[in-house]
């Protein structure tokens, strides 16, 4: 049986370039590996400085999927992510290959490992909502989530309207709280392998630093420019992306770009507290010091933990 791999952690840990490390090392066992993307950023078209998504040149011919399949006025939603991503990895596993997973957006990674059910939708209950989110804004409807379901408040920030709307209707259509629709983990699918990637806070507090300033030099304002020509603002989704929601400010004349640069960084970082809140909860995960892990010591673990 073909063990998929996930490379999970915080951003700017270094996952990407592991998962090109990791498929030349299958490669060179005969095996071969194929990516596939679980950051929600990097689903969108022309989103690539400021997501650090590695360009078609520096893929070193590895295989990626689930890049680039969004326009940025699109919503990206989990239960389509699942749909395309479990498709993936099915066919790469068809192929002989080892399907890595990569990524840090947590409930994305789920998708595609567990038994995560998505409730339905009704329109007119989303329709009421959502017209309640912008008379009385996120914070009031925060304050209603933590009133009706106080665990899926803890786990929502309170400026993330479209996450509190989504809890507010599942819980009014189920009768039952927004976290009885995720799932307890158990035997990841295809007895999948997590493994995690992570840094001293200190250590990646630099190498954050250093990835805004080199997405910045890279061209950052000039992509979010040309991408607010093709809707980015409207973008319900992608306008929210740490970056590219403080270059709009910018480009907005609310703050320069030193502001905009302080902004990013203290963004991602409260990105990275998130994304260890996360993962960390997750006992099927074993951890590896960025600094110090290779494709050989991931290997070693897919060799060792497979129950079959």
């Amino acid at each position: 049986m073909i063990r998929p791999i996930a490379l999970v952690g915080p951003t700017a840990t270094g996952k990407s370039d592991l998962a090109l490390d990791l498929a030349a090392a299958l490669d060179r066992r005969g095996t071969g590996a194929e990516v596939v993307n679980a950051d929600a950023m990097q689903l969108y078209r022309g989103m690539d400085v400021g997501t650090a998504k590695l360009p078609p040149a520096h893929r070193r011919g590895v295989p990626h999927h689930l890049l680039d399949v969004l326009d940025v006025t699109d919503t990206a939603t989990v239960a389509a992510y699942q749909r395309d991503a479990r498709a993936a990895v099915d066919a790469i596993r068809e192929r002989g290959r080892v399907p890595v997973v990569v990524g840090g957006s947590g409930l994305y990674v789920q998708a595609v490992l567990d038994d995560l059910r998505f409730p339905g939708t009704d329109p007119a209950v989303r329709a009421r909502l959502d017209a309640e989110l912008a008379t009385a804004g996120p914070a009031a409807m925060h304050a209603r989530l933590a009133d009706r379901d106080p665990d899926a408040a803890r786990g929502i920030l309170a400026s993330n309207g479209r996450r509190i709307v989504r809890a507010l209707e599942v819980v009014e259509l189920t009768g039952l709280p927004f976290a009885a629709s995720l799932p307890h983990p158990g035997a990841p699918r295809h007895d999948a392998l997590l493994v995690g990637l992570d840094r001293d806070t200190a250590v990646l507090d630099e190498r954050i630093e250093a990835r805004v300033d080199g997405m910045l030099a890279a061209g950052l304002v000039d992509e979010v420019r040309a991408l607010a020509g093709r809707g980015l603002r409207d973008g319900p989704t992608a306008s929210r992306a740490v970056g590219y929601r403080e270059v709009l400010e910018h480009l907005d004349g609310t703050i320069d770009l030193d502001e905009a640069r302080r902004r990013t960084i203290v963004a991602t970082r409260r990105l990275v507290r998130r994304q260890r809140s996360w993962f960390r909860r997750d006992e099927r995960i074993t951890w590896l010091d960025a600094g110090e892990a290779d494709a050989d010591a991931v290997l070693a673990l897919h060799r060792a933990t497979g129950t079959s």
